[in-house]
């Protein structure tokens, strides 16, 4: 089983919405037993909050649901917990880090490394444009499962 954590700032926009884009496109393509995904944020600033209602719509627009989603905060434990810890932005894996103690395992990336456009995700809470946002994170979500299959991780 590959367990994957997605990590933002706040665990309200970006984070859960790629935790449930991936979790539709693993459904999708049959993998569900094979997957064990999740998200966390790296402040306290929205622990307990559910996911941000503009961000609620935009996974609703495509289908998907994410109800009883609340935020949480990384922890050092989760470094240990999860195959891939895969943050959205450079901040966020600045502070992956700091929480973790570092890399060890090299488990640390960001979503976009996966695609052709490496780079930020940028966060919808700021911007306003969650439909950039959502582009982004199933184009990430998308390629980082056909890495995954691609590497024999899957079946």
């Amino acid at each position: 089983m590959i367990k994957i954590l997605f990590v933002c700032h706040g665990n309200i926009c970006r984070s859960p919405m790629a935790e449930f884009i991936m979790k539709d496109l693993v459904r999708k393509a049959g993998l569900e037993n094979q997957f064990h995904i999740a998200s966390a944020a790296t402040s306290t600033e929205e622990t307990g909050n559910p996911v941000y209602p503009p961000a609620r719509r935009k996974l609703a627009e495509h289908g998907i649901g994410c109800s009883g989603k609340t935020s949480r905060q990384l922890t050092k434990a989760d470094y240990g917990s999860y195959d891939l810890l895969i943050g959205m932005d450079s901040a966020n894996l600045q502070n992956m880090r700091r929480i973790c103690g570092g890399d060890p395992s090299g488990k640390i990336h960001l979503l976009m490394e996966y695609t052709s456009r490496p780079g930020d995700v940028a966060d919808p809470w700021y911007t306003g444009d969650f439909e950039t946002t959502w582009q982004d994170i199933l184009e990430g979500c998308g390629e980082l499962l056909t890495q995954l299959t691609a590497e024999g991780r899957i079946y």
